[in-house]
Parts: structure tokens; sequence; C-alpha cells
């Protein structure tokens, strides 16, 4: 009734569930945040063990799928919850590829203004209370956009209705911090640490939607896209190699499961 759970989506391919390790660990700290008792089974080979019997189940196993899991707590209590204990549910849908695509056609992109998202610690996490995300993924549909900009109570660029924001200006790429009211996001954290093996230095620091109109090149990541790319915001266009070189090494790290020697 109230919102009050939280969730990780998560790739599988290859047999691998895709950077299993940083999921499950930002679930834990999210069920910590939110003052959820977690379960003293709850470690990461037994909730492995139940994503494949999930996606056995499904005859998912042997393909590409999206993950997600639910956890929520028990039911009980009104804005006082009667207990800290949780459930969960694991979902799985099929995906067609088993490697992330860069999508071969641009995004067009605006800022969503009707409502801004919060900073702090709670505007972090992947919550089911997700309000804001919903309402701008509308606006996107209504005015026939592919993706919009979600600002913060500063105006500043916090993300974007399903991904992190990442803007390329010259030899340097920002992104904003987990200050300024983005997810901390998984592919994020990697798409990071690829970059960063890449000897490009990314600075994360708040960025007003000006940035946008002086970047030469804008991405957007996240767990079940990896990377796709701007073409067009407002009447900016960008360019997209250095969105392209990404999604090569991401395949390399993330679904081939080998590491990247660069």
């Amino acid at each position: 009734n109230y919102g009050d759970g939280v969730f990780e989506s998560i790739r599988f391919a290859n047999n691998r569930i895709n950077f299993w390790e940083d999921h499950y660990f930002r679930l834990m700290a999210s069920m910590r945040i939110l003052r959820m008792q977690i379960p003293s089974t709850f470690s990461p080979e037994y909730l492995e063990q139940q994503i494949r019997d999930t996606l056995m189940a499904a005859e998912l196993e042997k393909g590409a799928a999206r993950i997600k899991i639910l956890v929520y707590r028990k039911n009980g209590g009104l804005y006082t919850p009667a207990t800290n204990e949780i459930d969960y549910l694991i979902t799985v849908s099929k995906l067609d590829d088993a490697q992330y695509i860069l999508n071969e056609k641009g995004l067009k992109v605006d800022l969503f203004r009707d409502y801004y998202k919060s900073k702090g610690l709670l505007s972090t996490i992947k919550s089911s209370n997700s309000q804001i995300y919903i309402l701008a993924s509308i606006y996107k549909k209504e005015n026939e956009l592919d993706e919009c900009f979600i600002l913060n109570d500063d105006k500043m660029l916090a993300e974007s209705s399903s991904s992190n924001v990442f803007v390329v200006k010259g030899d340097q790429i920002f992104t904003p911090p987990v200050s300024d009211g983005c997810v901390k996001g998984i592919m994020r954290k990697n798409v990071i640490k690829v970059l960063n093996e890449m000897n490009i230095e990314v600075v994360e620091q708040s960025l007003s939607p000006f940035e946008l109109q002086v970047a030469e090149e804008v991405f957007l990541t996240n767990a079940i896209s990896g990377v796709r790319w701007v073409h067009t915001y407002r009447k900016k266009i960008y360019t997209n190699e250095l969105s392209q070189n990404l999604i090569s090494r991401l395949n390399i790290k993330a679904v081939l499961g080998y590491e990247l020697s660069i």
C-alpha cells in the first residue's frame, strides 16, 4: 500500500548473472537503509540459486533474461509497520539479445520539469515508490520523446527516467554525483570503472541543463541496456564514438566474463 520496498533489475546472459556481486550488496545496503530485517538465509549463493531456479521454471536458463528481485516488508500495520521482516518476489522475462547492443537510432531527449527529485540517502536506492519515474515516462510518451532528464530540487541534472547520465566534453566525462539525487547505479559504477581502465577521466560533479548544450556526446547507462547514446537534445545533436567503444568493452567484461586488458 505504501511503496515500502526495494528492487534490483539484473541482466542474465551466457549462463551468468551480470554484476551479481554489485547487485547483491546494493540490495543488502538498501534493505538496511529501510530498516528491513535481512533473513539469515539471504546469502549471495542462496539468492543466486533462487534466481536460477526461477529461470529454469520459466525455461530461460539457456537464453538471455531480465531479472527483477523485489523485497518488501511483510503485511501488517499502516505507516507504522507491524514487523520489519520481509517477503520477496523474483520475476524473469525474456530478452532478445545475449550481448549489450548499442541503439542504432540515437535517443531524442528533453527535460522533465513538472516535478523535481529530492536529494538524500533515500534517493540513491531502487525504491518501489517510483512515482517520479512513472510521471516522467508519461511525459516522455506524451511529447514523443525517447527519454527525459529528471532534475533535482536545485534544478541540476540527476538522472533520466530509467538511467544514469554521462556527459562528454573534450577529454573529460562528467556525471552527476550520487549526492545530487541519482540512483547509485550498478552500470554507472562499472562504466566509471571501465572508463578509468581506458585512462579516461570521469568527474563526478553537479551538472546544469546548460552543460547539455555544450557537450559533444551524451549517453545513458542502466543494468539492462548497458549504454544508450543520445542523438538529440532540443536542437543539439551528439556523436556516439565513445558509446560504441564502451558497449564493446562492457560485453567483454560482463557478458563474456573476461577481465579487460588495456
